[in-house]
């Protein structure tokens, strides 16, 4: 079964409103690894909602035959919410505490098989407040 593919979302789009690019620059998935830089944010729904911290904001382009809430995503160890479904949209924003020890997890379930791909994010770069 294929995968997903991982992106950096684009920096002109808005989410729980914020625009992406006041929340990251540079993010790059290579061979296993998400790097670049997440800004700190401190202000809006998101520092609200989740407390104020770094961000990640991702896309996903899925398979064919690939249902959006067949796939989850999210990072392990989860400070709260565990891995997620995707919704139709196939972006997701996801708070990021601890970038050494947290990786970044897509589970992919399609009928009787399931796939699980891990990111390692040691290679971010947080920006404190």
């Amino acid at each position: 079964m294929s995968t997903p593919t991982v992106a950096a979302e684009d920096g002109s789009t808005e989410i729980w409103g914020h625009t992406i690019s006041d929340l990251q620059t540079g993010i790059t998935v290579n061979n296993g690894a998400i790097t670049g830089t997440l800004k700190y944010v401190s202000t809006g729904a998101l520092a609200r909602d989740w407390g104020p911290g770094n961000f990640i904001a991702l896309k996903f382009t899925l398979p064919a035959g690939v249902d959006p809430e067949d796939v989850k995503v999210g990072v392990e160890p989860s400070m709260g919410s565990g891995l997620v479904a995707l919704d139709n949209d196939k972006n997701a924003i996801i708070k990021i505490s601890d970038k050494d020890g947290q990786k970044f997890i897509v589970e992919t379930f399609n009928g009787a098989y399931w796939d699980r791909d891990t990111y390692n994010l040691s290679g971010l770069t947080c920006n404190e407040s």
